[in-house]
């Protein structure tokens, strides 16, 4: 970092590559900092509930190294298997289960940074409550520009007692919105509530037999944990409330294998869809809740209009959408029309109240569109946030920003 700062050299910093918004791409005389080697669990505290990691460590393997003490990590992105947790950090990454217990930056609590002129420091610390800014936060969901994570500690969590994983089946998307709205709006807050509709189930059945029933015009895969008397409870009342809004069929997963074999699915989903076509382009978006259908039906639409063939698999809870298009890049013009309807689709999601990222970020993808959600101003602010990271902007300069300064 301070020989490329020297040189007068841009630095990307990459970790397994799973990004989906270009973040880890290089600038041209750049160069990538890979941290595929800087994968070792340091420490795992029992007693404080703490682990502490090098950035290249892969989100899932530290949720198992804390499963044998009784604990877990609770950010779960659908690329688990494969991504880093500094990735993770630099995108803010979520997943399924953070509907309950929060994004990334709500489990990290330090970490050593290299800034961009190579100078090292410590954001946070050890434990929840640190005086002073909360510069650890403004640094989670950087996207790479304030710099390196190179020691991360991150707080874990003790294993449920209970777990209860059921799998509600409806004719249409719009029942199964409908059920994810009346859930919450009942008190109740699952672990995760997860939609995949008719599209994506087709892809996943391809690859995983008997799963999800064919027919389905919608599932949510709603996951409900706590001490067992209160899981007994609150998945009675999730199982009524899917009926009462119009569910063909609730089925429990009755061990852990069938829990685990649903999961794998839900998890599976955007692999699946190479089964359908050979490229995929994932739109990351979100919408306020109770407009799920509203935002569905539009994308439908936008999707009908251009011919495009979308499945759609989703962080329901919070109104995180992920429509999927499936395509095949060898057409001609089919990326242009693509990359065309996913403009339109996040216009439509920022027009219902919504915002342009629920966990892929920014990066190059997404840049030219932040006029949509922030003004002169408010992009002149974080650009004076950075600059007191990274004055000389050599940290993987180019992303977030429309003009890339």
């Amino acid at each position: 970092m301070a020989l490329a700062y020297r040189e007068g050299v841009p630095v990307v910093a990459r970790g397994s590559g799973t990004g989906l918004s270009g973040g880890a791409i290089a600038p041209p005389g750049g160069i990538q900092i890979a941290f595929t080697r800087m994968n070792r669990i340091l420490d795992v505290d029992a007693e404080n509930r703490t682990a502490t990691v090098e950035p290249g460590v892969i989100n899932l393997d530290l949720d198992y190294a804390a499963h044998k003490y009784g604990m877990r990590y609770a950010p779960d992105p659908s690329s688990q298997k494969a991504c880093s947790l500094g990735g993770n950090i630099a995108e803010n990454a979520g997943g399924p289960h953070c509907l309950a217990y929060g994004v990334t930056t709500n489990h990290v609590l330090g970490m050593e940074v290299v800034l961009e002129d190579g100078s090292v420091t410590w954001l946070g610390g050890k434990t929840r409550d640190v005086p002073g800014y909360d510069l650890r936060g403004v640094f989670v969901g950087s996207e790479g520009t304030f710099g390196v994570a190179t020691r991360i500690v991150v707080r874990l969590l003790p294993l449920p007692e209970s777990v209860k994983t059921l799998l509600g089946v409806f004719h249409d998307v719009d029942s199964a919105c409908t059920a994810v709205s009346s859930i919450i709006g009942r008190g109740i807050v699952p672990a995760a509530i997860e939609m995949i509709d008719a599209a994506c189930i087709k892809a996943i059945l391809n690859v995983t037999k008997g799963v999800f029933p064919g027919d389905a015009g919608a599932v949510l895969l709603v996951e409900v944990e706590g001490i067992k008397e209160e899981v007994e409870e609150l998945s009675g009342e999730v199982e009524v409330t899917m009926y009462d809004t119009g569910a063909t069929e609730v089925r429990i997963a009755i061990d852990p294998q069938e829990r685990e074999r649903l999961w794998a699915a839900r998890k599976g989903a955007f692999g699946a869809l190479g089964s359908l076509a050979p490229n995929y382009y994932l739109v990351d978006a979100v919408v306020p809740r109770t407009r799920l259908s509203e935002a569905l039906r539009r994308v439908a639409e936008i999707g009908q209009r251009y011919g495009l063939f979308i499945a759609n698999v989703f962080h329901a809870g919070d109104g995180n959408l992920h429509p999927c298009i499936a395509f095949d890049e060898r057409e001609p013009g089919a990326v242009e029309k693509v990359i065309k309807a996913g403009e339109e689709m996040l216009k439509v999601c920022v027009e219902m109240g919504g915002t342009l990222s629920g966990e892929h970020g920014i990066g190059l993808e997404k840049k030219a569109y932040m006029p949509l959600v922030f003004s002169e101003e408010d992009l002149a602010a974080m650009r004076r946030v950075r600059d007191a990271f990274a004055p000389a902007n050599r940290l993987n300069p180019g992303k977030i920003f429309p003009d890339g300064v």
